[in-house]
């Protein structure tokens, strides 16, 4: 059964969604280190991350240790909010946190210009193929995708196509979660 069908794990902790502060970027590091399939960035990116970009990011904490983490930004010059990295700690996994971490970064003013959501997904990254399809659902914005950062082309072979995903996001759905 795929991932977003499964029933959610009920927990009696709370967990915490906020932006970023320079100080979590070691714990984002080692979050992201350990969600794997993900690409693992420098602790510095990171850092810069949770500083430059915290406006648009978004960390969970579940009893005060980082469990959850998106990187993202407004896309220049287009309305569009991209998505660079989900990470969901095996402690809250089966929680729905990625989704409520999405709908907590649309709720923020900071990306209402927003029309659309982009990731880049590789084929292969059952997961993540998971989470978006669900945020659509929940959201009712259409999912398209297309190969846009090519083996080949872009990678010299050494990583797998990634598509470009592009949900709509129907601004009366948006709307109520900014106002939730």
């Amino acid at each position: 059964m795929p991932k977003d069908m499964m029933p959610q794990k009920q927990t009696t902790a709370k967990v915490t969604l906020r932006k970023p502060a320079p100080t979590d970027g070691a714990a984002i590091w080692e979050l992201v280190r350990a969600c794997r399939p993900l690409d693992e960035n420098s602790m510095y990116a990171n850092l810069i991350q949770a500083d430059h970009f915290r406006d648009t990011c978004v960390l969970a904490e579940l009893d005060g240790e980082v469990v959850g983490w998106i990187s993202g930004h407004v896309i220049p010059k287009q309305d569009a909010f991209f998505v660079w990295q989900v990470a969901v700690g095996p402690k809250a996994r089966g929680m729905g946190l990625g989704k409520r971490m999405l709908l907590e970064l649309l709720s923020r003013d900071d990306v209402s210009d927003a029309t659309v959501l982009k990731t880049t997904i590789t084929k292969d990254n059952d997961a993540s193929w998971a989470l978006f399809r669900s945020f659509a659902c929940t959201i009712g914005g259409d999912l398209t995708d297309e190969p846009h950062y090519e083996k080949d082309a872009h990678f010299d072979g050494a990583h797998d196509t990634e598509h470009m995903v592009s949900i709509t996001l129907p601004a009366e759905e948006i709307s109520l979660a900014r106002a939730a």
